[in-house]
């Protein structure tokens, strides 16, 4: 039997310090063929032109979301060890459900998204609605390995300065997701290929620009939770490291 995937010491301090993890190639063979085939013939047979805006904004290919082939990118790859790992010490709450996110190709014209933190003031949510979670983690199924072919922006360490909004700057309710200062950025891009991995805390700010390449850019996301995350959610915004009780210790060293 193959011993469970972890995450070095090395790699925890960078989570702790950029919010985000990386791991190349992660997803590889059927796991991966099947996912990238079901919703590319999802996208060839079933796409609705029409309902674009809500694909963007809550998921495409919605009615495949609890499909075996997809969540088999969690259960099946080693991700579900890596999640388990990064919140060691505290349950995490099953994963049920996969949201499918495609920038298609050419520059079309797609809603783009601008810097934003997930489930706090969505435009499809209600103003004191909350659908926040602990950190996400997503799988690239297909797209161009550039900047520029839709890939997802992220601000390294933005959660630390998204803590300090939701602290001083915020009330539930209010309609900006993110401070000037962040809104204004544009980010690191995930150059990435099929197979490869990222995991990034909930507060790391992101957005998702036009896909200029030939090739549609398709990403398949988990959300993962703390199994207390529902009564959390509120705090957690303000405490990075409120649903993390074995990295607590680990930010209070980088803080002093």
């Amino acid at each position: 039997m193959s011993r469970p995937l972890t995450w070095s010491d090395g790699e925890r301090r960078r989570f702790v310090d950029d919010g985000v993890l990386i791991r190349r190639g992660l997803v590889h063979g059927n796991v991966l063929s099947r996912a990238r085939d079901l919703v590319g013939g999802w996208l060839i047979e079933a796409y609705d032109p029409a309902r674009l805006t809500d694909y963007t904004e809550r998921s495409f290919a919605p009615e495949l979301e609890e499909h075996p082939d997809l969540l088999a990118l969690y259960h099946r790859s080693g991700l579900e060890e890596l999640a388990e790992d990064l919140l060691r010490c505290s349950w995490v709450a099953p994963v049920t459900r996969a949201q499918i996110q495609i920038r298609l190709p050419h520059g079309a014209e797609q809603p783009v998204k601008r810097m934003h933190v997930d489930g706090v003031s969505c435009p499809h949510l209600q103003p004191s609605d909350l659908r926040t979670f602990s950190f996400i983690i997503g799988v690239v199924l297909d797209g161009s390995a550039t900047a520029d072919a839709g890939a997802l922006h992220y601000v390294p360490g933005g959660h630390h300065r998204m803590a300090r909004y939701f602290a001083t700057d915020w009330v539930l309710g209010q309609p900006a997701q993110t401070p000037d200062d962040i809104d204004a950025q544009n980010g690191t891009a995930f150059i990435a290929k099929s197979g490869d991995v990222i995991v990034m805390h909930h507060l790391v700010p992101h957005r998702v620009g036009i896909n200029t390449s030939s090739t549609p850019r398709v990403m398949a996301y988990f959300r993962i939770q703390n199994a207390q995350h529902h009564e959390l959610a509120l705090d957690a915004l303000s405490n990075p490291w409120l649903e993390y009780p074995a990295l607590a210790d680990l930010a209070r060293l980088g803080t002093a």
